[in-house]
């Protein structure tokens, strides 16, 4: 285990995957299960390769990231200076935190149909989707992030006859980035879960959505686990490039 810790992250990434696929298999042959139950990691590569070669896997994937990266996006967008606003006034949070906390008990799926009734655009639907479910945990991440200052710092912006707009530049948002950072992290894996949510909801058209319920209504289960991989691999490219912009932007903590 020791020898392991002081291994590069790609090494030891690779031999989990390799622990992965081998348990799998050994599963799939112990248990004896048929490949429309369980298939093995042969059958989804084999499956994998036809797909890509056939060009279905690209192109749903890209209209799920067409739909992913917006729906990010405007969800940050709305986040983040409403998050601002309910941590800085008091009233704001009075009137606006209780609706927006009971809003969270109600399930996307719920709420996807209606989106798709009252928006007449399939597309601008399922980015709505994406939204509303990256807009709530990055809203807490914002106020956590702004609530996190310390009032000393703010008595030295007073001290230096710091304007608003000064102060919120200078001091509140690079203390409040890492909270904001973070609420990416989690927003660029919740966007594709609230995409795929939408295309369940709207499956006559494409996306990994779509080849998701095809591919289970054919009983195609190697399928299912190719859509799958996909999804999860979106997901990580997008929190990977979330920590990298992290580790830029930060830099300044990394040596201080």
């Amino acid at each position: 285990m020791i020898w392991l810790q002081k291994q590069p992250s790609w090494v030891t990434l690779s031999l989990s995957f390799l622990i992965l696929v081998v348990s799998w298999q050994a599963l799939v042959v112990m248990g004896g299960y048929e490949r429309f139950i369980l298939p093995g990691p042969l059958d989804v590569g084999r499956q994998f390769i036809i797909v890509l070669q056939d060009g279905r896997l690209l192109k749903h994937s890209l209209i799920t990231i067409s739909e992913v990266i917006p729906g990010l996006l405007i969800g940050m967008a709305l986040a983040v200076p409403l998050g601002y606003l309910l941590a800085k006034s008091a009233l704001a949070e009075r009137l606006v935190s209780p609706w927006l906390i009971a809003s969270q008990a109600i399930p996307v799926l719920a709420i996807a149909p209606l989106l798709t009734i009252w928006i007449s655009s399939t597309y601008w639907a399922r980015v709505l989707v994406a939204v509303l479910v990256v807009f709530f945990p990055v809203l807490v991440n914002v106020i956590a992030g702004m609530r996190s200052i310390p009032v000393e710092w703010y008595e030295l912006m007073r001290s230096l006859r710091a304007t608003r707009w000064q102060t919120f530049v200078k001091m509140e948002f690079p203390a409040a980035l890492p909270y904001i950072l973070a609420g990416l992290k989690i927003g660029g894996t919740l966007a594709v879960i609230g995409a795929l949510v939408g295309e369940f909801v709207q499956p006559r058209t494409a996306g990994l959505g779509y080849l998701l319920v095809t591919a289970r209504y054919q009983f195609k289960t190697d399928l299912v686990f190719v859509v799958l991989v996909a999804l999860a691999a979106i997901a990580l490219t997008l929190y990977g490039g979330a920590v990298l912009l992290e580790r830029r932007v930060l830099r300044w903590r990394q040596t201080a």
